[in-house]
């Protein structure tokens, strides 16, 4: 069975770093891109990086471009979403995606 669990959030000032990792379980993660999305509260869920499967291929949201970096370790079945400079704006419920399926999301919350 196909599962996909986030961890790595939490509360963190202005300014600091996180970072998030996505476990991918019952298959084998390095045949498919994977995508990283959040969502904040009362807003819709977005996009915010993605890799390709063999990890030579990245894209982020304008708005983490420069701040955020998206990464993949095969041999662990590990995708990883390094976050710097992290603003109050990113404060969401994050996810990691591969195709219909979702992990159950890891809370960021970027406050002083």
């Amino acid at each position: 069975q196909l599962q996909l669990v986030e961890s790595g959030g939490g509360l963190v000032q202005p300014g600091g770093s996180l970072r998030l990792s996505c476990a991918a379980s019952g298959f084998t993660l390095d045949d498919y891109g994977i995508g990283w999305f959040r969502q904040a509260p009362g807003k819709e869920r977005e996009g915010v990086s993605c890799i390709s499967s063999s990890g030579g291929s990245t894209n982020y949201a304008d708005s983490v471009k420069g701040r955020f970096t998206i990464s993949r370790d095969n041999a662990k079945n590990m995708v990883y979403l390094q976050m710097d400079s992290l603003k109050p704006e990113d404060t969401a419920v994050y996810y990691c995606r591969l195709g219909n399926y979702w992990g159950q999301g890891t809370q960021v919350i970027v406050s002083s």
